[in-house]
């Protein structure tokens, strides 16, 4: 027999001998688990420790509402809508403008404005709406210069009736794959306080879309689209109007708020000074007073003073923050209607 095969018999008897002769030993106490008790006894009282956590937790409710007070008190407040009403941001344009060299004037005047004492004389003694008129706009999406349509105004007074339309379509390729356009008109009576809307109505490719607008003055109500009356404030204009009464205002320098119905909504519009600019247009140069409406959808204006604070700029931001300009390309004016 090998010797390797005699010391493995020799070991595998050792081994059995020790496990059938040793003394027996016990596990390691870490191997047994030890039993489990269960015993029922009534809850803690939680009582004492829970009146110290009460305490702050009411501070904590006390400083919250605190907080916010602070916050809507540096705000102003908001205007009646919030959706095409005015809102005035906690960082205006005034912290941009310069210091005035005289007053402001008018109770709506900025805290800050930018017309001075010395830019006044250029805005008309007796700002007036010529008998009849019309303005061509070219229509761009965006500041680049991309037309994607036009605009017409026209205008006529007659024996103190006025009536204001204006017609804005798409062309070239745009309006092939998105044909558009929309009719506005304006009519009511034109008097030494400037125009006072009677009705506006909005039509889309001959159809009335049911956007309108209609002022009763002796009732002081307005009825905006199927929408109840609503009260009517002195001075409020309709959605193409209100682009033709700035320019009677005699403190519009100043800033000014008008009320105004769009067909949808009956809100405020709070005009803010930027300052005087020359504009560049295809119908020409213009010193001109910059105007501008705040808020989630802002408007710019640009009035030109020697075409009697008409606009021959108008720049609008959708809530989406799409642009869209539209620039003078002809102004026609005359006095016989």
């Amino acid at each position: 027999m090998p010797i390797a095969l005699l010391i493995a018999v020799a070991t595998s008897l050792g081994v059995h001998a020790l496990l059938l002769f040793a003394p027996e030993f016990d596990l390691p106490p870490f191997l047994e688990p030890p039993p489990l008790l269960a015993e029922l006894k009534p809850p803690p009282s939680i009582e004492a420790p829970l009146e110290p956590p009460s305490k702050p937790a009411v501070t904590a409710v006390r400083k919250r509402p605190a907080k916010r007070r602070q916050l809507r008190t540096a705000r102003p407040s908001p205007p009646p809508s919030p959706v095409l009403s005015v809102l005035e941001s906690p960082t205006t344009l005034a912290d941009a403008i310069p210091e005035p060299s005289a007053e402001p004037i008018g109770p709506l005047a900025l805290a800050t404005p930018v017309a001075t004492a010395e830019s006044l004389p250029d805005t008309p003694a007796a700002p007036r709406l010529p008998a009849r008129g019309m303005i061509r706009y070219r229509v761009d999406r965006g500041d680049q210069g991309f037309m994607i349509g036009q605009s017409t105004h026209d205008w006529v007074v007659v024996d103190g009736a006025y009536r204001i339309t204006a017609v804005t379509e798409t062309n070239g390729l745009v309006a092939l794959f998105k044909p558009l356009r929309i009719e506005l008109e304006s009519r009511g009576t034109l008097t030494a306080a400037g125009l006072v809307p009677e009705r506006f109505s909005n039509r889309n490719k001959g159809r009335a879309t049911g956007e309108q607008a209609e002022f009763d003055w002796r009732q002081m109500q307005v009825r905006v689209g199927q929408k109840p009356p609503q009260a009517l404030s002195a001075g409020a204009q309709d959605l193409l109007s209100f682009h033709y009464q700035l320019g009677l205002l005699p403190d519009l320098a100043s800033g000014t708020t008008l009320s105004v119905a769009t067909g949808k909504k009956y809100e405020q519009y709070r005009f803010e000074v930027v300052g005087d600019e020359d504009i560049e247009t295809p119908a020409g140069t213009f010193r001109s007073l910059h105007l501008r409406v705040a808020g989630p959808s802002p408007t710019e204006l640009w009035l030109a003073y020697d075409r009697s604070l008409l606009p021959v700029k108008v720049l609008h931001t959708d809530h989406k923050g799409a642009v869209f300009v539209e620039i003078a390309t002809a102004i026609e004016l005359g006095e016989e209607p």
